[in-house]
């Protein structure tokens, strides 16, 4: 019988859970003490654990604990270090807070921060202690805390029903997910009644109070129920994350996708709620999605911030967000579940006029008709329904509607006098045609409660003024009564439907501008080039986009730093700055309308790209509401998106000249390092041979043989000194540290000075100089003019044979100015390529020579051009002069009238 061989054991971990994994171990670790209500002894529980971790030599310390009076869990306070509370003034007092920036400063291993559910007072980092939880826990120091059930987000409209009490505290699901522990203190609800009784959990008076409302046995029973069910689907999860991580295969619990549908009513925040709940119990995504009717644009502030509130909230209790625009609601919301693998859609039970309710034309009916697969969950209102159509009117603004209504009732008055002239001018058999154009003209031009008011106007006017017997509302002829109420439905269908099509084409046309703004701001980026035009088109569109106030912030090498805004503001507040800080630093929102420092006047947002983040844009929004509408929030979050790519690629820009810019001084360091290795090494290898013969054969050698070594080491060493010289006058003219002086200068005298001193450094080269007759004086530097002039002469020698004439010519000349002086330097040497006229005066630029190696360090004339220009005076190069060869330097100097000098020519 053949042995059969066990199958590896092949358990992979799930990869995403291991990142879940790696994630946590970066930051502390939280431990939650949860109650069913107060006075279970959460508190107590956890300075007990916190004493035995001190006994162990963990280091503790409290952040925040409220002992409530109680004399036992004061006790246990003794030994332990205590934060420091931080005082905060509001309306007249002094509020003792959790102070978050001392906590992570002293880095203790474990911090104790009593109820996890607290408000803030204003003006702190954040307005919820949570959220600085959150914070310390980023830094990587352990948290353990307390919570009771009811102050949990997705619980609270339960507890509200079971306890009629509403909880203004609350706490987001999300971060007690994320909790690593989990810890019940649980006790039964009779001995938490004699507790209270008995004084241990509040004061007596209030104890009574609170026995007779919140804490009755019905009440903490329910509580009870609800914080063990809800540990024991964490406990499930974590579970279930060990097994993934271990690699442990399933079967695993199917993936449920719920969608919440949510409108602009009360029942909004409600299926939020609810789904939350389901998500949490079925451990599955889900995700919170509003469809806006696209043939009307909502004007109603009051339901849009109940939109944005309850999509706010959903996105706390760790939903995704998406905003859609359709006619058909129903067929919309259906498309998008099926596209996304959506099993069970959540919605609010909508009402709509008795004829939609009697043929079931509600949205909730129509998805519950319509839906194929998918199953629709019913969330009914407490008490009545609330009463909602499916195409609901639109709800115009007061302003709006006194227009409306006046213009309404002037065209109907327009139309009974134009009624009356076309009756003395013709007989017409009816003139409910005037009528009807005026319901259309309102339609077209105030909308639908314009044309429907209009209509109603015009039935009774028509009655009125033109229906036989008139000046009554009576009507004799019944086929005038049909024809009456025929012109009623057809002003209101009518005016109703122009209404209608006028909504939707100025819908049409300001989503077209929004559009067209963002077209033009990108084809505005695209030709922007300065990182300043960026800003500055950054600020003043989202400014106009907001209908108010930006501000734009960057990084320095030490902090940020305002860089742009509109309208031009360079003024912010503490909170202000905290606010920027705070969304540069964790890349996310912060400021006005966040969970950030929500008192900020401004809301800051981070421009994020590939390098990081690149500035903070403030926003203050021209209205009062904290919440920013969603197609003016997308068309902002597009802005500042193509502006963070504009920004990089300024950035980059700027960044390419900086290489640039150093591989050209790399080029240059390395063409002076070989310059200066060959040219200090001839002459050095001449001084140091001509030495070392002298010291080993000196007295053997001849006298002309001694005085030959001597004059080379002599040349040798003038050589390294001119070349010392240029490198040193060089520097600086790099550093601007040459100044010329303004002294009256004989230019006869200093060329002659120059001629004799190249006399000396080339004694084989013949010089011939010519110095006109009353040369003016100049304002200049003699001691620069002979260099330059003795660098020309060196350079002549350089290129020409020695069998060749150096030509030095001084003379007058004219320019635009005035008077000059001019001074050509002209050798017979092989010249200057005409493409290397223009670079001869760069600096380490040198001609190839005809031994194909390119003599002196390319400094020499480079130097001469910096002398020349802060004399005031130019300096060219022309080649060739004679025939092929040959070249001429030509120095031009301002001359004063002053005095000549004397008339001299010499010839060397």
């Amino acid at each position: 019988m053949a042995k059969t061989t066990p199958a590896p054991d092949i358990r992979r971990p799930s990869p995403k859970a291991l990142l879940e994994l790696a994630q946590r171990e970066t930051r502390g670790k939280l431990k939650v003490f949860l109650g069913m209500a107060p006075g279970v002894g959460k508190t107590y529980a956890m300075l007990a654990a916190a004493r035995a971790q001190k006994a162990e030599g963990v280091d503790v310390m409290v952040g925040v604990v409220e002992t409530h009076g109680r004399s036992e869990t004061a006790a246990l306070l003794e030994g332990l270090e205590l934060l420091p509370r931080r005082t905060v003034a509001y309306r007249k007092q002094n509020l003792m807070e959790f102070d978050v920036e001392a906590a992570i400063a002293r880095r203790p291993r474990l911090l104790l921060v009593d109820e996890f559910a607290h408000t803030n007072a204003p003006g702190l980092l954040h307005p919820k202690r949570y959220q600085d939880v959150v914070e310390v826990l980023r830094a990587g120091i352990d948290v353990w805390t307390t919570l009771n059930i009811q102050h949990l987000e997705s619980l609270t409209d339960v507890v509200q029903r079971i306890t009629g009490i509403a909880i203004r505290e609350t706490v987001p699901d999300k971060v007690l997910d994320e909790a690593d522990e989990i810890v019940v203190v649980d006790l039964p609800p009779e001995e938490l009644i004699q507790r209270l009784k008995e004084g241990k959990v509040y004061l007596p008076e209030n104890a009574r109070r609170a026995v007779d409302q919140f804490f009755k046995p019905s009440n903490l029973t329910a509580l009870r129920e609800l914080a063990l069910r809800r540990t024991a689907d964490r406990v499930d999860v974590q579970m279930l994350a060990q097994l993934r991580q271990q690699g442990i295969e399933g079967p695993w619990p199917t993936a449920e996708r719920l969608l919440a549908c949510i409108g602009s009513d009360g029942m909004s925040e409600t299926v939020v709620r609810a789904t939350a709940r389901m998500a949490t119990a079925l451990k599955s995504e889900w995700i919170a999605l509003h469809v806006k009717p696209i043939d009307r644009e909502n004007t109603d502030r009051a339901m849009l911030r109940r939109t944005e509130k309850a999509l706010r909230l959903a996105e706390r209790l760790g939903a995704s967000t998406v905003r859609l625009a359709a006619k058909d609601l129903a067929a919309e919301i259906l498309i998008y579940a099926k596209r996304n693998n959506i099993t069970q859609i959540l919605i609010g039970r909508s009402g709509g006029g008795w004829l939609d309710r009697a043929r079931g034309r509600s949205l909730s009916a129509a998805l519950v008709s319509r839906a194929a697969g998918i199953s629709i969950t019913v969330v009914a209102p407490e008490g009545q329904a609330v009463a909602r159509s499916i195409w609901p009117w639109p709800t115009p603004s007061p302003r709006r509607s006194v227009s409306a209504a006046a213009a309404a009732g002037i065209a109907v008055a327009s139309a009974v006098l134009v009624g009356f002239g076309l009756e003395r001018l013709t007989t017409l058999p009816n003139l409910s045609m005037v009528f009807l154009f005026a319901v259309l003209l309102c339609a077209m031009q105030f909308g639908v409660w314009s044309a429907i008011g209009s209509a109603l106007l015009s039935f009774f006017a028509y009655n009125f003024f033109f229906i036989e017997p008139r000046y009554s509302f009576t009507v004799a002829a019944p086929h005038e009564v049909f024809a009456l109420l025929t012109f009623l439905v057809v002003a209101v269908v009518t005016g109703g439907l122009a209404g209608r099509l006028r909504d939707q084409a100025e819908a049409t046309r300001e989503r077209a501008e929004a559009t067209q703004a963002l077209f033009d701001f990108s084809h505005k980026l695209s030709g922007t080039a300065k990182l300043d035009d960026v800003m500055w088109l950054l600020a003043s569109r989202t400014a106009a986009t907001v209908k108010g106030k930006s501000i734009i912030l960057m990084h320095d090498e030490k902090d940020l730093a305002v860089a742009g805004g509109w309208p031009p503001e360079d003024q912010l507040s503490t909170s202000d700055w905290a606010a920027a800080r705070w969304a540069y630093k964790e890349r996310e929102a912060a400021g006005r309308g966040t969970g950030t420092l929500p008192t900020a006047r401004f809301q800051f947002r981070p421009l994020n790209a590939t390098r990081g983040v690149l500035a903070v844009i403030g926003i203050e929004p021209g209205d009062n509401d904290d919440a920013i509408p969603a197609a003016t929030d997308a068309a902002l979050q597009s802005i500042i998106e193509q502006a963070a790519i504009a920004i990089e690629r300024t950035l980059l820009v700027e960044d390419a000249a900086k290489a640039a810019t150093a591989a050209e001084g790399e080029r240059l360091r390395a063409a002076l390092l070989s310059s200066i290795s060959h040219d200090l090494k001839t002459p050095l290898s001449s001084i140091v041979g001509s030495v070392t013969s002298l010291r080993t054969l000196g007295d053997r050698m001849s006298k002309e043989d001694q005085t030959e070594l001597l004059t080379t080491i002599e040349e040798e060493a003038g050589l390294l000194s001119r070349f010392v010289a240029n490198l040193l006058d060089m520097t600086k003219l790099e550093a601007g540290a040459i100044d010329a002086r303004r002294d009256w200068v004989d230019v006869g005298d200093v060329v002659r000075g120059a001629v004799a001193r190249g006399q000396k450094s080339f004694p084989d080269r013949k010089t011939d100089l010519t110095i006109a007759s009353d040369l003016p004086l100049i304002r200049g530097d003699a001691t620069l003019l002979e260099q330059v002039t003795f660098n020309l002469l060196d350079n002549a020698d350089k290129y020409s044979g020695p069998e060749t004439v150096t030509r030095v010519a001084v003379a007058k000349g004219e320019n635009k100015a005035g008077g000059s002086l001019s001074i050509k330097v002209s050798d017979a040497g092989v010249g200057i390529p005409r493409e290397a006229l223009a670079k001869v005066f760069e600096k380490f630029y040198r001609v190839t020579g005809s031994d194909g190696r390119a003599p002196g360090t390319g400094l020499g004339l480079s130097i001469c051009a910096g002398f020349v220009k802060a004399m005031g005076g130019s300096i060219t190069a022309e080649s060739p002069i004679t025939g092929t060869r040959g070249t001429r330097i030509t120095i031009s100097l301002p001359a004063d009238a002053v005095p000549s000098g004397p008339a001299t020519e010499a010839t060397a």
